[in-house]
């Protein structure tokens, strides 16, 4: 028996050896038994078609900001919404009395006076997408309206509805890449590339002023700080060509400031041992990961529209642009494997080269990296759960992993296992109970027939959908986030181009 097993499984894994898209892939051990066990791979047709995403879920520790037009999909513009963290228990430093020799001698005050010399806002990025050198400006907004904790926030929030056009409180011209700092600067390891906006000094001293006024009544600060300051938006109104990843973001009150010897506390003296130095210190409230972040995003809705139309391939446009939908052939595995055993279900999504006409503009967007197989009816949840893919319902495949242009998933037997398991329980509770009130249908009533189940479930659908991928220090996957950033490609299939091969190993037992 022994013997037999070893010669099926090496007859099965050469089915797959000889193609040359198909990767490697492996084969579950048979069970053990007297009876006739054969492999068999046969071949089943999968549809696709590119869908419309326009509001996907948006969590996410980077800010987008700008405007990049393409010349397939037309312009999409970024901006996002941020709360800014207070720490608990924040105080500003003492001031000191050089009057007073108590404040003198303690090492921590350092204020030259109650006044607040500036306030700015840092929007630091580590990373952009297109045009280095082309010119932008930013306006920086107050809002007026708390961003809710609870709330689960999409690309197409609506941002007028947190600030007023009242509240510009700062604004901006800029490039990605600063010129006004030389190239041995920009060339050190420690150069951070930002956006400075000087905000009103008055607002960082009303801030100030708030935090000695809770100082004094011994409250904490952070609280009252997250009530008077209840967040920004950050949006372009001029330029072209360039976004940027802001993945820092720092308010900055600083004020003048007595400068100590680090060693013994005492002021410094300048030369002629009269005059006090002084220099200039800063307190920070930062946006943190745990802070609420909303990024919006718009889009050249006719070409978007156009380009989904398109029927004889599929898209993948990011952010918040076409996903591509799968229509899986259930019912071919229904009619032709009920009785077999699955081993592995292979599906690949093979992008199209970008032609010469693409390839002439100086800035395309690259194709995402990673590619999301979701069930069609969890494709939100996904994302608001924090969900990681599971190898049941779930997967997730790299661009390149095989083959540079495919995103490969090489075996999917147990989502096909699952939705078959659902359809046969679906079936049993419409012959119990003649209904499924779990499912709404027309008119928001129970589904009373398996065309109307397997409609509103759409139950043989899946989502491709680019993301981002968060690992730990030991590249375990830790979260998946919808891909933000610019990108596209163009997939084999559509509902009339060329139909994608599901490729299927299974074992029959007995004489079939």
């Amino acid at each position: 028996m022994k013997a037999k097993y070893l010669l099926i499984a090496i007859i099965t894994l050469s089915i797959f050896a000889c193609d040359d898209n198909s990767g490697t892939l492996g084969l579950e051990m048979f069970p053990g038994s007297d009876q006739n066990i054969i492999g068999k791979s046969t071949t089943f047709n999968v549809t696709t078609q590119s869908e419309i995403a326009d509001n996907v879920f948006a969590k996410t520790s980077i800010g987008y900001l700008g405007r990049f037009t393409d010349p397939n999909f037309g312009y999409y513009e970024a901006s996002f919404l941020s709360q800014i963290h207070c720490i608990e228990d924040f105080k500003f430093p003492p001031v000191c009395n050089l009057n007073d020799e108590d404040d003198v001698n303690n090492p921590e005050a350092i204020m030259v006076s109650n006044e607040i010399y500036r306030t700015e806002l840092v929007l630091t990025y580590t990373n952009y997408f297109g045009d280095s050198l082309a010119p932008q400006h930013v306006n920086v907004y107050q809002l007026n309206q708390k961003l809710d904790k609870q709330a689960a926030y999409y690309t197409n929030i609506n941002p007028s509805d947190y600030y007023s056009s009242s509240d510009l409180i700062g604004d901006r011209a800029y490039t990605a890449v600063n010129l006004a700092h030389s190239d041995s600067l920009r060339a050190t390891d420690t150069y951070l590339p930002s956006v400075v906006v000087s905000l009103p000094t008055s607002l960082g001293q009303e801030i100030y002023n708030k935090s000695r006024e809770a100082e004094a009544n011994n409250k904490d600060f952070a609280p009252i700080f997250m009530d008077m300051f209840k967040g920004i938006y950050v949006t372009n109104d001029y330029g072209d060509g360039t976004i940027l990843y802001i993945d820092q973001i720092e308010l900055n009150i600083v004020f003048k400031c007595y400068i100590r010897d680090s060693s013994t506390g005492e002021i410094y003296k300048m030369h002629d041992e009269v005059t006090d130095s002084t220099g200039y210190s800063y307190r920070t409230f930062v946006a943190t990961k745990e802070i609420i972040q909303a990024n919006s995003f718009k889009s050249d809705e006719t070409l978007i529209q156009q380009k989904v139309e398109e029927t004889d391939w599929t898209y993948l446009k990011t952010p918040a642009g076409i996903y591509t939908q799968a229509t899986l052939p259930l019912t071919d595995f229904e009619e032709n494997l009920s009785q077999d055993t699955l081993n592995v279900v292979k599906l690949a999504f093979t992008s199209y080269n970008q032609s010469n006409d693409e390839n002439k503009y100086e800035y395309t967007m690259n194709a995402p990296s990673y590619l999301l197989m979701v069930r069609e009816k969890n494709k939100e949840s996904f994302f608001i759960n924090n969900e990681i893919n599971d190898g049941l319902t779930s997967y997730i495949a790299t661009r390149g992993a095989v083959y540079t242009n495919q995103y490969l998933f090489p075996n999917i037997s147990q989502l096909i296992n699952i939705c078959l398991a659902e359809k046969a329980a679906a079936v049993e509770q419409l012959a119990t109970f003649g209904e499924i009130s779990e499912v709404l249908g027309a008119n928001g009533q129970p589904v009373k027939t398996i065309e109307e189940w397997i409609k509103y479930t759409m139950w043989d659908k899946v989502a491709l959908i680019p993301v981002n991928i968060v690992t730990d220090s030991n590249g375990n996957v830790v979260g998946i986030l919808n891909d933000l950033q610019p990108g596209y490609t163009k997939l084999k299939g559509g509902l009339t181009g060329s139909k994608l091969d599901l490729d299927v190993i299974y074992t029959s037992f007995g004489n079939k």
